[in-house]
């Protein structure tokens, strides 16, 4: 994460610094690193990288993420999301593969792999249609006879 194919330099596209801190919506098409503070809205096209001292009270949405500081906020990475031992997460998490690290906190729900429904969930949705129309059907046989 971070770096170029083929390069070992990271391509960093924005750099909030430790003293910089952004209130709104912050949407980015390139890599971020967050080392300061920010509230609203995070959203970047590709790697998000939230340094110790960081603070994020937003929702978070990136390709991949790695979080050693704090966010307050649901998160959303399409990738990997890795939080190292100083993470610490108030808010729902979802990713495709996800790593904790031994220290990480993380307060919220959880869901990591594939996003697939289960046959359960499948079986569910099949059937919601059909008893919408036996209900209706029944609904209408009750009006008839009354």
């Amino acid at each position: 994460m971070f770096k170029k194919e083929g390069e070992g330099v990271e391509e960093i596209e924005t750099i909030i610094g430790p003293s910089v801190q952004v209130e709104g919506d912050f949407i980015a098409a390139g890599d971020v690193v967050v080392e300061g503070m920010v509230s609203g809205k995070l959203k970047t096209e590709k790697n998000l990288r939230v340094g110790t001292g960081a603070k994020i009270f937003a929702s978070v949405a990136a390709q991949n993420a790695l979080i050693a500081g704090e966010i307050q906020g649901n998160v959303k990475v399409d990738g990997n999301l890795e939080l190292t031992g100083t993470a610490r997460v108030f808010g729902d998490v979802k990713a495709k593969t996800l790593t904790i690290a031994s220290g990480a906190c993380l307060h919220g729900k959880c869901q990591a792999g594939e996003d697939r429904k289960s046959k359960l969930e499948k079986i569910e949705e099949r059937a919601k249609p059909k008893l919408r129309e036996k209900e209706k059907a029944a609904a209408a046989s009750a009006i008839i006879s009354s």
